[in-house]
């Protein structure tokens, strides 16, 4: 057990959760471990109008954890406002630690930070490396910076492996004798950042009521503005490489209604904080996202970027209902999708990952069901011939050119010769899209059946870029 002269530091605990019921009954459980005295900590948990078992199940298992329902789902900001402004009430408290409700901690987390702000008397906010729930070996973010010319997080170390972690899960990691900086090179016990995640920020409970509540984004960029606002004071924010958690990585999210949010928020926060010129550079590069979108055929997903722009230009802020068209399914419904009689040339490029998305398993089922269906598989362009992974029985291989042109004239060459092309979430390929007039989204979570964009809709929606980029 670490030793420092902090012991006695009283520190608030705000989690916020909404129907993440497992999730936030493991971060509580790895709270319980953790190397600080239980008598010097409060815990708690503002529940956003959950409706699964989370507030029923946190109350029979924590019986010492203060719960706040709040009637409605009023997001990140909304949860993590209402924490703050309860502790703002409170008295005794030397420090807040915001935690996500997605996180497990490991048992060094908090005295870690703690031992950073007691020695640096300037510093006001210290966080936590964040590694990846799903890939506890990868670093998924030490603190991040902010360019404020055009709003782009830069994340420190995002993706770093960590070869003596690998093959190790959670529950044994957070339990272990661990320090990033002693098994990383070049790796500092803390470093200056702009930002950390409110995944695991601790500040000083003076300066977090000097800089009141944040500002109602409902998610995202909502604790980039509040670290960038106390900066601004001239106090220092900082990472720990000693303070871990583990938080579920983007990399499994898949873009789709938070869209709205980041490309909305991102403008208010450069409106205060950003370099000249830097709100018309984002918005022209939402726009290119917006055509992106609407080529891979997700025109839904391109209009929440075109919203996102007329709602800040309208001064629109907090929550907003989205509707998304059409609705992703279980991974379930692509057995349906693969029975159908109208499918029977079925194409699927490199980038899907049918172990990864747990779908395999359907793919061969289909196969070995139907004699009439069949399944080209496009090749790796970057591998080689020998290295190319065999996921399906019965599937041929197009091999891709490594020229970007001649890949181009082979997509054209295949077009409108399959029933069903599919794509994945992580990675789409616009000419892919193209191909068939039936297009499979597919991630690790879900699958999404759409139809190839309509040449009209996409010059209807140029036309609108061009207009809206002439007013920039």
């Amino acid at each position: 057990m670490i030793m420092s002269t902090n012991k006695q530091a009283r520190v608030l605990i705000i989690i916020v959760t909404w129907n993440k019921q497992q999730y936030v009954i493991d971060l509580l459980n790895s709270i319980s471990i953790l190397n600080y005295p239980r008598e010097s900590m409060d815990i708690v948990v503002v529940d956003n109008a959950s409706t699964d078992s989370t507030v029923e199940l946190i109350r029979q298992q924590f019986n010492d954890v203060h719960l706040i329902c709040n009637k409605e789902n009023i997001g990140g900001t909304g949860g993590f406002n209402t924490g703050l402004a309860w502790a703002f009430e409170q008295q005794g408290y030397d420090y807040l630690w915001l935690l996500d409700n997605d996180v497990r901690v490991h048992k060094n987390a908090l005295i870690e930070l703690l031992n950073v702000l007691e020695e640096q008397s300037d510093v006001a906010i210290a966080g936590s490396t964040m590694m990846q729930l799903d890939y506890p070996h990868k670093i998924n973010e030490m603190g991040a910076f902010v360019d404020r010319g055009n709003g782009q997080l830069l994340f420190n170390r995002h993706k770093q492996k960590v070869p003596s972690l690998q093959g190790r899960d959670v529950d044994d990691l957070i339990k272990a004798d661990l320090d990033l900086s002693q098994i990383i090179s070049e790796c500092q016990s803390w470093m200056d950042v702009d930002y950390v995640a409110a995944a695991s920020l601790l500040i000083r409970a003076g300066i977090a009521k000097e800089a009141g509540l944040w500002d109602d984004f409902f998610i995202h960029f909502d604790d980039v503005g509040w670290c960038q606002h106390i900066a601004d004071k001239g106090y220092r924010i900082v990472v720990s490489a000693q303070s871990i958690i583990w938080h579920m990585s983007a990399v499994t999210k898949v873009p789709s209604w938070i869209l709205y949010y980041d490309n909305r928020n991102i403008l208010y926060l450069l409106e205060k904080y950003g370099h000249p010129g830097s709100i018309a550079r984002s918005k022209k590069w939402t726009l290119k996202k917006s055509l992106y979108y609407a080529l891979i055929g997700k025109p839904d997903i391109s209009a929440l970027h075109i919203n996102a722009l007329n709602d800040y230009d309208q001064r629109v802020k907090g929550k907003k209902d989205i509707a998304l068209n059409p609705v992703y399914l279980g991974l379930d419904a692509t057995s349906e999708i693969l029975l159908d009689d109208n499918i029977k040339r079925v194409l699927m490029p490199w980038t899907v990952n049918l172990q990864a998305s747990n779908l395999q398993h359907q793919f061969v089922t289909a196969l070995h069901k139907r004699s009439d269906l069949h399944i080209d598989f496009i090749s790796d362009p970057t591998e080689g011939v020998s290295d190319q992974p065999r996921q399906l029985p019965k599937s041929n291989t197009i091999f891709l050119p490594k020229s970007k042109l001649m890949r181009l004239w082979t997509y054209y060459r295949l077009r409108n010769q399959y029933d069903l092309v599919v794509q994945s979430d992580y990675q789409a390929i616009i000419p892919l899209s193209w191909v068939a007039k039936n297009i499979l989204f597919i991630n690790y979570e879900g699958i999404s059946h759409r139809k190839r964009a309509a040449v009209t809709d996409i010059v209807e929606l140029v036309k609108t870029i061009i207009k809206l980029w002439r007013q920039l």
